[in-house]
């Protein structure tokens, strides 16, 4: 069953021009934040992941106008909103419940994020002052997160703790998992490269992940989390 569902229109990775557009969503957010906000909150997350300084600076400023109900100038981040879909391509992000309860998220893969960071924050544009700021509210303390998969994002968005921060996969040696993950050479501490380099391999191998790409589709997922854990386990332990 569908307990939420965003529809983000946005040009294919190919085009020059960048544009998006929202869709027919269903999005419920009762009792606050509801389905509807959990969604929303996962899709910021997992996208401002792969965000820079640049581009963090810009999204501050973005969500202070959000906030206050200001108007907002296009672009942003790049990217122009238009009322139609002609021309674009569509990305559906869900949240569903199982027979057995357990509840997912199926969010698609995407090549560039900014498009979805703006559909989740042009929708809680739309809600009431008060809806919007509590939304607001968990979309700031989501920006912390930086963990492995789905469910660890879904059980930091209920408050509760990682079994694993990094997942099974990553093993006794988290490190020499990530750089393997990324193509980098080297298995300890030592060889973990400048966060310049990092973050340059992520999206090189995030891009060549999407299926628009040549990634394969029942894969690029599942990638996608890979990369976005490797690339996270580096810049921690890099600051460390």
């Amino acid at each position: 069953m569908i307990l939420a569902e965003l529809n983000v229109w946005h040009s294919r990775p190919a085009v020059p021009t960048r544009r998006v557009a929202l869709g027919e969503d269903q999005l419920g957010f009762d009792p606050s934040p509801g389905p509807g906000g959990l969604l929303l909150a996962a899709v910021f997350a997992l996208h401002t992941q792969q965000f820079g300084d640049d581009e963090n600076k810009d999204l501050d400023d973005l969500l202070n106008l959000v906030e206050i109900g200001a108007p907002i100038a296009q672009p942003r981040l790049r990217h122009r909103l238009q009322e139609d879909r002609v021309g674009l391509t569509r990305s559906t992000h869900q949240l569903v419940e199982f027979a057995d309860g357990r509840i997912a998220l199926d969010l698609s893969p995407s090549d560039r994020p900014e498009p979805h960071v703006l559909a989740v924050l042009y929708r809680i544009s739309q809600q009431p002052r008060q809806m919007r700021r509590s939304l607001l509210t968990l979309l700031r303390s989501v920006r912390g997160w930086r963990g492995h998969d789905h469910d660890d994002l879904l059980r930091y968005l209920s408050g509760k703790s990682p079994v694993n921060k990094w997942g099974g996969e990553a093993g006794n040696n988290p490190v020499g998992w990530a750089l393997e993950v990324l193509g980098l050479t080297g298995t300890s501490m030592e060889d973990i490269p400048e966060p310049r380099q990092i973050r340059r391999t992520f999206r090189r191998l995030l891009r060549t992940a999407h299926p628009d790409h040549g990634g394969v589709a029942e894969d690029a997922g599942r990638r996608i989390e890979m990369l976005t854990a490797a690339r996270n386990i580096l810049l921690d332990k890099r600051s460390a």
